[in-house]
């Protein structure tokens, strides 16, 4: 991980003390997206509720600039004003590099048709035998670590050599007995346990932004 990118965990840590125990697995999850990125995996990102709407949140981070520009290859740029040049400077202008990232949330038609006709818990699982190939990665959110369709989810990704992060609250869960690295906020209450999980995947989502288009 580069300096920057560290830093901006480092800076986490600065401003919510509380979280210095979760310190070491924030970096680790940070690296093992680091890894799949430049292996060109992609994150999936599922949770419910407070949850599912930080899963929607983090992939409008990733997906577009978040706080670097994010110009698009010089390569498109020209190819663009060769097929449709009465668009390319508008098209060039505003679009952005992402970082590919999927929220298994989203998909209304498909999870309602799934938990209608099969199970409603395994929708997330689901989504992630459909989308999912080894070296991605899959981060479970869960205040309590314990939500079924989360869990069966990390258990369906461990299964096809997908990486599983988890990020919970701070007791012990089906979600850390699973995921391959669990970020357990420090607080008990589910409201308290939201409050933490913001900062501490913006602090993600930033070293990720750093690490692919910083300087």
């Amino acid at each position: 991980m580069k300096e920057r990118s560290k830093a901006f965990i480092d800076q986490l840590i600065s401003r919510y003390p509380e979280l210095e125990p979760c310190y070491a697995d924030i970096a680790k999850a940070t690296e093992l997206m680091i890894g799949s990125y430049s292996q060109g995996g992609k994150l999936l990102v599922c949770g419910n509720g407070g949850s599912a709407a930080d899963s929607e949140h983090i992939v409008g981070e990733l997906m577009k600039g978040f706080v670097l520009p994010r110009h698009i290859e010089e390569k498109l740029v020209n190819a663009l004003r060769e097929s449709c040049p009465e668009d390319a400077d508008y098209i060039t202008k505003n679009l952005q590099r992402g970082l590919p990232a999927i929220s298994l949330v989203s998909e209304v038609g498909l999870s309602t048709a799934f938990s209608n006709d099969q199970a409603p818990d395994l929708a997330f699982a689901q989504q992630v035998l459909g989308y999912g190939k080894p070296g991605d990665v899959l981060l479970g959110i869960s205040t309590s670590g314990n939500s079924k369709n989360v869990v069966y989810a990390i258990e369906v990704a461990n299964e096809i050599g997908i990486h599983t992060i988890g990020l919970t609250g701070a007791k012990a869960s089906k979600v850390s007995e699973l995921a391959e690295i669990t970020i357990k906020a420090t607080e008990q209450e589910t409201f308290k346990i939201q409050e933490k999980h913001l900062p501490i995947y913006h602090a993600i989502c930033l070293a990720l932004e750093n690490e692919f288009f910083g300087d």
